[in-house]
């Protein structure tokens, strides 16, 4: 059905930030003041932002799904209507039959009737057809079928179709009622489908409900889709309705079920009044949990007393319940919300239903804002209730000393726990521990035993990963007697290469190399020349590791 319309006239609103605050959190501000303690260098990961939600649909109305679940909860189908539209009553329709657009600016459509049925001119003239198929374009001339003298007349424009003792099909799908024809210039026809409202739900509730639902929850959908139908008629262009989303979905007699024309009929005539008139019954898939308001949806709007926020507890039976989280680099969402820039920040404003009514994106070159519903339409979001969460982590840009722990710092917002994970030698990622975040942020402690990577994940939603190198720890001796060298590398490995270097000026020279044994041990027998000496290792799977350096 059609998404309610914005309210013209809406004002900008202030905006609190929603738990994404990139510029501090990801290291993008810029030095502290004098006498701060200084922040080692460290490699920080682009961040990876997620979005998660409930519901589908604008929520406002009827959940489809909740009403379902309250039909299954032994709710009658008057109930459900009241629960979602506070305040209201249930009358009489004032309106018995309306005008549907089928087709529009079609160059010619087929008609047809398996029985003789009869087509009316625009003077009223009335003129009887044989069963068959007629094609129909912006010209249709008439031959008598009782008249075999009769030569073919040109009808005047608009035509009508009736049908006779059984319904029209247009372009081999069947339709209950009349058959309009309305000449568009130039040489293009519109169709539209004249049909009693009660008819027309035949093709509407199982177009809009499965028809294997409740009885109660079907004629629930009946009444709603009736009042939606009669309280939203369109006055100009020769038609009532479109018949698609931007009213309702209405298939004709193919999609007619035995379920849900029983619902209409014994529904026969019910709409939804608030004050007498006809209410405007939108309705939607599902709520998440609750229904928004129509000021949820459009805050300067003025209040619809049968239009506000109700409970929707069974809604819960739905799959799209809870939705996400999907992923989102910086990049592509810098590139929905038109960001700016690079994209660094990202706030929101929700109502007290959840849903959000404005997002403002920070980029590097300024800000920009949009509509909740913009975002939706944007990113192609299943609705207006949804959370935007981001994912980052950094590491010391130095190597680790094997046998050494260092902090990770990491974002992780819109989440109640994040896993750190290791990528481990045979390239498979492991879970090392489960976090939570603490304002936004996490800083766990890791001691790998080798140069590895390591990152952050929220179910299928994983940051880009943080390298930490690890650099074997090396120590260099020269005995008093200047007679060698010896030392230790760990982790221990026989065969590990160790060079001796000679500093020379700003460079390091190499002077000696020997191999470690299985304890990770080696020494070196040569004379040693007065000088700044250091062993230098480096190992498959490390970083590169040096001595401190020794003066003799």
């Amino acid at each position: 059905m059609r998404y309610p319309r914005p309210v013209p006239g809406s004002r900008g609103m202030s905006i609190r930030p929603f738990a994404i605050v990139l510029v501090a959190a990801l290291g993008l501000t810029g030095a502290g003041p004098s006498g701060s303690k200084t922040v080692p260098p460290t490699i920080r990961t682009q961040p990876t932002f997620f979005i998660s939600g409930h519901g589908w649909g604008h929520g406002l109305g009827m959940s489809q799904y909740g009403a379902y679940g309250y039909a299954q909860h032994g709710w009658t189908y008057d109930r459900i209507i009241k629960h979602y539209y506070t305040g209201t009553t249930i009358g009489q329709a004032p309106v018995s039959r309306v005008r549907v657009l089928i087709l529009d600016n079609a160059k010619q459509v087929t008609i047809a009737s398996k029985l003789p049925f009869q087509v009316v001119d625009a003077t009223g003239s009335k003129h009887a057809l044989d069963a068959g198929s007629y094609v129909v374009g912006a010209g249709f001339k008439y031959t008598d079928p009782t008249n075999l003298q009769a030569k073919p007349t040109a009808l005047p424009y608009p035509l009508e179709f009736r049908p006779g003792a059984t319904a029209l099909a247009l372009n081999g799908r069947g339709y209950r009622g009349s058959l309009r024809v309305l000449k568009l210039a130039p040489a293009k026809v519109r169709i539209v489908n004249v049909v009693d409202v009660d008819l027309y739900l035949r093709g509407v509730v199982p177009s809009e409900m499965p028809k294997t639902w409740a009885p109660e929850a079907l004629k629930a959908q009946a009444v709603a889709a009736r009042s939606y139908a009669l309280s939203h008629l369109h006055a100009a262009n020769g038609f009532d309705l479109y018949p698609d989303t931007r009213d309702q979905v209405y298939l004709g007699i193919p999609h007619e079920a035995p379920s849900t024309t029983a619902a209409v009929n014994a529904t026969a005539g019910q709409v939804v009044l608030y004050k007498g008139k006809v209410a405007s019954t939108y309705f939607f898939s599902t709520s998440g949990g609750r229904t928004a308001s129509i000021q949820d949806l459009y805050p300067d709007s003025p209040a619809v007393p049968y239009l506000v926020s109700v409970p929707d507890p069974y809604d819960s039976i739905s799959p799209y319940h809870d939705w996400g989280p999907f992923r989102y680099t910086a990049k592509k969402l810098a590139r929905g919300l038109k960001s700016p820039g690079k994209l660094l920040d990202v706030q929101t404003v929700a109502a007290s239903s959840g849903r959000v009514q404005s997002v403002v994106a920070t980029g590097s070159n300024g800000q920009v804002t949009a509509t909740g519903g913009e975002v939706r339409s944007a990113l192609r979001l299943r609705s207006t209730w949804f959370q935007v969460g981001v994912l980052a982590l950094g590491a010391p840009s130095t190597p680790l000393t094997y046998g050494t722990t260092t902090a990770l710092s990491g974002t992780a917002r819109g989440v109640s726990s994040v896993e750190l994970q290791q990528l481990d030698p045979t390239g498979a990622w492991k879970t090392v521990s489960t976090l939570t975040p603490r304002g936004g942020t996490v800083a766990p402690k890791v001691k790998p035993d080798q140069s590895s990577q390591f990152r952050l994940v929220v179910g299928k939603i994983a940051s880009d990963a943080v390298p930490v190198a690890v650099a074997p720890s090396v120590r260099l001796h020269v005995p008093a007697q200047l007679t060698g060298f010896w030392g230790t590398v760990k982790p221990g490995a026989a065969g590990t290469t160790v060079t001796v270097q000679r500093q020379a000026g700003s460079a390091w020279r190499a002077v000696a190399g020997v191999k470690t044994t299985a304890q990770g041990r080696f020494t070196l027998t040569r004379a040693v020349a007065p000088g700044t000496y250091r062993a230098r290792v480096a190992a498959k799977g490390f970083a590169p590791g040096l001595s401190k350096p020794v003066t003799v």
